[in-house]
């Protein structure tokens, strides 16, 4: 598909004047290009050329494109090495080294890319609710983008079960389809939100988030928590995955888990040996080849 967008898309350059949407999560200093090229929106793919404007049309693809292309891993965290949330430092990681990202990363880079294309977009922090009755705390980002005075959820980065494709927010309780998988938000008290999933017959809490507006500079701070404090569930662990349409994929630890939308789950070991090819083959990652052998590493000495 022929991309065209409304205002230049030269990094530096803006249809937009700064103190408005540029302002917030520094759009202006993306390569556009390069990351529609990066999640595969460019020209050449047989499809009719169309405007890029901030639509939800347009919403729906980026999104849907983003998903599919860049797989959610904490790769970095395992090898100690520092999370960036700066634009250019996401650019050069997740675009232009096609690497992945956790979800500070994943919805940084997306809430850039769509302010730059002429969104409104705006940040929440929310709370996992996948632990059971567990209450854990805010460390999840998602985005909220409004569209035509309309919000909708806006999520790239809650790995394998996270949605493909925006959620809407005006309508609580409305079920979606996304392929073969389905969600819904609910509201709770204090206008709690709540996303949930459909797995088998019953349905899944996945987060829940409050209307309080986060900023850049709070996803700092989180970003800190979960990539350096001992308890974080990112510190020392494997985790990659990818939200796919027929079926969901994560690897934690040592273990390749296939999820269906029926429910149904299969299990894979995975041998130190065989983590390089595996990273490539089901998530499309290639790290250096010191990333490649300290990874192996790190995984030989669990044994």
């Amino acid at each position: 598909m022929a991309i065209i967008v409304r205002g230049p898309a030269t990094p530096g350059h803006t249809d937009f004047t700064a103190g408005e949407r540029g302002a917030m999560w520094s759009g202006e200093e993306l390569d556009l290009d390069a990351y529609l090229e990066r999640i595969g929106l460019r020209a050449g793919t047989g499809r009719a050329a169309r405007e890029l404007g901030p639509d939800l049309e347009t919403l729906y693809e980026v999104h849907r494109a983003h998903t599919a292309a860049i797989p959610f891993e904490s790769l970095d965290v395992l090898l100690g090495r520092p999370v960036e949330l700066e634009v250019k430092a996401l650019e050069g990681k997740l675009v232009r080294a096609r690497r992945g990202g956790y979800c500070y990363e994943q919805n940084s880079l997306l809430a850039a890319a769509l302010e730059r294309i002429g969104f409104e977009v705006s940040g929440r922090g929310a709370r996992n609710r996948t632990r059971g009755d567990s209450l854990l705390a805010v460390t999840h980002a998602v985005l909220v983008v409004t569209v035509d005075g309309e919000p909708w959820l806006c999520d790239a980065g809650f790995g394998y079960m996270g949605p493909r494709e925006p959620v809407p927010l005006a309508r609580p309780g409305t079920e979606v389809r996304q392929g073969p998988w389905t969600y819904a938000v609910h509201e709770e008290e204090e206008g709690v939100l709540v996303l949930r999933a459909r797995r088998g017959e019953g349905w899944w809490d996945l987060y829940a988030f409050s209307p309080q507006r986060y900023h850049p500079v709070d996803y700092v701070v989180l970003n800190h928590y979960s990539s350096t404090h001992p308890r974080s569930s990112f510190v020392g662990k494997t985790i990659v995955q990818l939200p796919g349409d027929a079926v969901r994929k994560t690897l934690v630890g040592r273990e390749l888990t296939r999820l269906f939308p029926d429910g149904r789950t299969e299990r894979e070991p995975v041998d130190p040996d065989r983590l390089p090819a595996l990273l490539d083959r089901e998530f499309g990652l290639r790290l250096p080849e010191r990333d490649t052998a300290e990874l192996v590493r790190i995984h030989r000495s669990g044994d």
